[in-house]
C-alpha cells in the first residue's frame, strides 16, 4: 500500500512539473520515518495498520516542516525593462493572457503559491520561463524569443499542466485567438527568425 501510495505521489509530480529537488526533499521526509518505524526492531508484529499511520504521520509531519522553507514564497515582481514593441494592443493583449504568467516581472502568483510544495512548483515554472524568454526584460537579449510563434503553434505553449482542471482559463486560447496572436506575433519585430 506505502509503495502504491509512493509511486501514485510521484506521477501526480510529474503530471503537475514538481521540480527534482521536491522529490528528493519529500521523499527523505517521509520515507526515512515510514522505514524506521517499520524497521525498528520489536516484540510486536508490524500490521498494516500500523504501517499506513507511520506512513500518514510521517506525511502530515513533512508538509509541516516544508512550510519552513522559504523557496517560492517570495513573490515580488523585478521591475519591468521594456517591453517588444507589439504590432497591436490586442497583440500584447492576448500574449499576456497566455504568456505573461511564467515570462514577464509581472506575475499574478495565485493564493496557493505561499503553500510548499505547490509553491514550489509556481516559483519553479516561473523561474524556468523567464530564464528562457521573458517579455518585459526585453532590453536584455532574449534568445528564446523567436520561438514563440512556433511554441504556440504547436501546441506546447501554455504547458498543458499549466490549464489543466480548469486552471487559468484566460490562457487557453481559442484557435481563432492563436490564429490572431501569430498574425499579430509575425509583425511584431524580434518575434519571428526572420527578423
Amino acid at each position: 500500500m506505502i509503495v502504491v501510495l509512493g509511486v501514485a505521489s510521484v506521477a501526480v509530480g510529474v503530471l503537475i512539473g514538481m521540480p527534482p529537488f521536491a522529490y528528493i526533499i519529500i521523499g527523505l521526509l517521509i520515507a526515512v520515518p515510514t522505514l524506521v518505524y517499520v524497521y525498528k526492531p520489536r516484540e510486536n508484529v508490524l500490521t498494516n495498520a500500523k504501517a499506513l499511520v507511520a506512513f500518514f504521520g510521517a506525511t502530515a509531519a513533512t508538509l509541516l516542516i516544508i512550510q519552513f522553507i522559504p523557496y517560492g514564497k517570495d513573490h515580488s515582481n523585478p521591475p519591468v525593462n521594456g517591453e517588444p514593441a507589439w504590432s497591436s494592443p490586442r497583440t500584447r493583449k492576448l500574449m499576456v493572457n497566455a504568456c505573461f504568467g511564467c515570462h514577464s516581472n509581472s506575475v499574478e502568483y495565485p493564493a496557493y503559491a505561499s503553500i510548499a510544495p505547490i509553491s514550489w512548483m509556481v516559483q519553479s515554472h516561473i523561474d524556468k520561463g523567464r530564464e528562457e524568454v521573458n517579455y518585459q526584460e526585453w532590453n536584455s537579449r532574449q534568445g528564446e524569443a523567436e520561438e514563440t510563434i512556433e511554441v504556440i503553434e504547436d501546441g506546447s505553449m501554455p504547458p498543458s499542466y499549466y490549464t489543466m482542471f480548469g486552471k487559468h482559463p484566460e490562457d487557453r486560447l481559442t484557435n481563432a485567438e492563436i490564429t490572431e496572436l501569430i498574425a499579430g506575433l509575425l509583425a511584431t519585430e524580434g518575434m519571428n527568425e526572420n527578423d
